[in-house]
């Protein structure tokens, strides 16, 4: 290692901390090092080391470290030579740093960490580099400079107590413990907080869910946005969700399938009757679908939601791959990547509801690949169960919802009018039975009592019960 004193020194070329306020006369009490004027063996090794990762010199470096050059060096600044590689983007250079000794998460007299410097200017490949060797991120990226602009919903991540944590979805959703009850929390890996097309997707699903209030639809408790890992706390449902229950218990009694039905579509209908912005969920599947203490249904995570104003229609940025959503439950028109509405959610609701009174997946014999092709082709799951169980309009309804065209599936609320009127219609004929199986067990009670009764009784030709 170099033993030659040195005087205070600033390295002040190429791209400084991200932290760091402009330098005013005050901060210059010391040398700034004149690359010019100086000849390079006169330079300190130290700091032509800072001067090597800002131009990028991996060779200039390797000899600088092998003759014993410290790797963690710090100028007045206690900035390194990995903040200097960091700033600019210099992978190779930042990967050869850390193989040799380098502190990964070095703070300069601002603050300023490597990654926060990388995450600044926009460094992707340093910055996933410098995560992968545990770096972590200085702040979220929804933090605020004032406290006063702090969120009301804002949750101290200390009130979260993971002791006994359980994994709901892996490596998303777990259970908690906060302020003595159960909720539901889903992070946002630190890992990702700096991709901006995921946290572009948590800031929308917490906007949504800051403004959703209904019995079918899954309580927003709070959030944790000023430090890392981001987290969105719901109420946790100890019951699981729809898709455990089917698979647990398969084809459901109708009249049960309809009451899921109509606590599906009351919190959906909601969704598509929020203004002044429509609610699309687009991932409607029985997965994402939770069972309350009561029994009842209500609709949950809102992670790939658009907001939809009345008058428009919305696209994919891009064609989507099964691995977004399950293929099983999404319309054609998001397969061909066209424009589309509230009806997709229309088409889901279809096959949940399918599924329920047959016990098996939409199409449970093909591929989830395969699915998406056969509903462009307009091929339907078949209706495998008795007739019966689809009772009073109850095919006809599953056959509107996953119409080709969308303009022709019904809005929720027609759906719900269409349901209310299938369970009277359920419950009037299970009290009709019920009420002439209870006739007939007083009938035979009363023969059993008075067997004689029942000769005399026969010889009528009508028997009033």
């Amino acid at each position: 290692m170099d033993s030659k004193p040195m005087p205070a020194v600033r390295f002040t070329l190429g791209k400084q901390s991200s932290l760091a306020p402009e330098l005013g006369d005050d901060d210059n009490n010391c040398e700034s090092v004149n690359w010019e004027e100086e000849k390079e063996g006169e330079i300190d090794g130290r700091v032509r080391l800072m001067y090597l990762a800002n131009e990028g010199d991996l060779e200039g470096i390797k000899e600088l470290l092998e003759s014993g050059t410290d790797v963690n060096f710090r100028d007045i600044d206690d900035r390194t030579a990995l903040h200097v590689a960091a700033c600019q983007g210099y992978s190779d250079v930042v990967d050869f740093f850390i193989k040799n000794g380098a502190e990964i998460d070095p703070k300069d007299r601002w603050g300023s960490t490597p990654l926060a410097d990388a995450i600044h200017y926009k460094n992707h490949d340093v910055i996933k580099l410098l995560e992968k060797h545990g770096a972590k991120p200085l702040m979220a990226p929804m933090h605020v400079k004032n406290a006063r602009q702090v969120p009301e919903y804002e949750i101290d991540p200390k009130e979260l107590d993971f002791t006994d944590s359980v994994e709901i979805t892996k490596g998303t959703i777990c259970i908690a413990s906060w302020r003595g009850i159960k909720v539901a929390v889903k992070k946002l890996e630190e890992e990702v907080t700096v991709d901006e097309d995921k946290v572009r997707a948590f800031r929308d699903e917490l906007a949504l869910l800051q403004k959703l209030r209904h019995p079918n639809v899954v309580q927003f408790l709070g959030a944790v946005t000023q430090s890392t890992p981001m987290m969105i706390v719901t109420e946790y449902l100890p019951k699981g969700d729809l898709r455990a229950f089917l698979k647990r218990k398969g084809a459901l009694r109708t009249s049960r399938a309809v009451r899921f039905a109509l606590d599906i579509a009351r919190g959906m209908n909601y969704l598509h009757e929020n203004r002044p912005e429509a609610i699309i969920h687009r991932d409607l599947q029985p997965s994402n679908i939770l069972r309350d203490d009561s029994g009842h249904l209500k609709v949950a995570d809102f992670g790939v939601s658009k907001l939809l104003k009345v008058t428009s229609r919305v696209k994919e940025d891009r064609p989507l791959i099964c691995q977004d959503s399950s293929c099983r439950y999404l319309a054609p028109e998001v397969f061909r990547n066209e424009e589309y509405d509230t009806k997709v959610d229309v088409f889901s609701f279809a096959m949940i509801l399918q599924e329920m009174i047959e016990g098996c997946p939409p199409f449970v014999s093909k591929q989830e690949n395969e699915v998406p092709k056969a509903y462009v082709a307009k091929e339907r799951p078949p209706f495998r169960a008795p007739a019966k169980r689809y009772v009073h309009g109850l095919k006809e309804l599953i056959e509107e919802c996953w119409s080709e065209n969308p303009a022709k599936r019904p809005t929720y609320i027609q759906i719900i009018a269409s349901l209310e009127n299938i369970y009277i219609n359920i419950a009037h004929k299970r009290r009709w039975k019920v009420r002439t199986l209870k006739c007939f067990q007083n009938l035979e009670a009363f023969w059993k009592k008075d067997p004689g009764s029942r000769s005399s009784r026969s010889s009528h030709s009508t028997i009033d019960i």
